[in-house]
């Protein structure tokens, strides 16, 4: 039998495989703490699997072909890069318990329709609920504005018979300071640096202020200033020998590889520092029993 409540992980989409290879290895992390919750363990229907049409733990939208909803809306010696994430193709196992992932951009066909597919296999199995939680780590418009209003839509081609539920983005989890915490505190250094992707719009970067001064550190951007190698010469200038950068980036892309690159150049060029490059937050099940959090408040 299937639980009532099924859950779709919508992320930003991307050229790069790696990104979708998380997800899927995230959807099927919450999969299994979903499945070790009491009140998920207790959820179903009365309607046999082997009546339904099958569904596995991701959907099928990872196309790297744009739509029109798209067009809107290797390391260096002395760079240590600690615990990169496994990322490994989520194996799809029956499960009363369905997850799926979905991307915002850069899929064949809008967040909209792809949320009406899934939702109508959905109701054929006799799901009754559909939670939807946005992978993202700021509250930007594609939080705020794209994935509400791609949301409404399916809802209303939807209809009735399942109910739709949009949850707070991931970001948005207290917790998420608490892991970041965690993992600079492993780390010795003198000094850590926060590189986030960074917003040109006014008070755009805010979050990520108040979440550096939670951890202590000097944050970075790479789409807008201050970049990372200031934010090192002044972390030098200040006495700093032994320095940890901590991306923060849900899973690794091309700006990440591009953190570690830069990182490696600054590396060559200090070579007094000691700089330790730490890993995405990555598809783990700390990130998944957060996600669970959200899902389930």
């Amino acid at each position: 039998m299937v639980a009532s409540t099924a859950y779709l992980l919508i992320s930003h989409g991307s050229r790069d495989p790696r990104p979708q290879v998380a997800m899927d290895r995230l959807a099927d992390l919450v999969r299994k703490h979903l499945e070790a919750t009491p009140q998920q363990a207790a959820a179903g229907n009365d309607t046999p699997r082997s009546q339904t049409r099958p569904l596995t733990e991701r959907t099928f939208f990872n196309s790297a072909i744009p739509h029109r909803a798209a067009e809107r809306h290797k390391a260096a010696d002395r760079t240590a890069l600690l615990a990169k994430p496994h990322l490994e193709k989520a194996p799809t196992a029956s499960s009363k318990v369905i997850v799926g992932t979905a991307c915002l951009e850069l899929s064949p066909i809008a967040l909209s329709e792809q949320i009406y597919e899934f939702g109508r296999r959905l109701q054929a199995a006799g799901v009754r609920e559909l939670k939807l939680l946005p992978v993202f780590l700021m509250p930007g418009v594609h939080v705020t504005e794209d994935i509400p209003d791609e949301v409404e839509v399916a809802r209303a081609l939807l209809g009735d018979s399942l109910q739709l539920t949009l949850c707070p983005h991931l970001g948005s989890h207290t917790k998420i300071s608490e892991v970041l915490a965690s993992r600079l505190a492993a780390v010795p250094a003198e000094g850590s640096l926060l590189v986030a992707h960074g917003s040109r719009k006014p008070r755009g970067n805010q979050a990520i202020k108040g979440l550096a001064k939670r951890l202590d550190t000097a944050v970075a951007y790479w789409s807008t200033p201050p970049d990372i190698e200031t934010q090192v010469i002044d972390l030098m200038q200040q006495g700093c020998q032994r320095l940890a950068i901590l991306p923060y980036f849900l899973f690794a892309g091309g700006i990440t590889d591009a953190i570690t690159h830069r990182t490696e150049e600054l590396a060559e060029r200090f070579p007094k520092v000691s700089f330790r490059l730490l890993p995405t937050l990555g598809a783990t099940d700390e990130i998944a029993s957060l996600a669970v959090e959200l899902v389930n408040e």
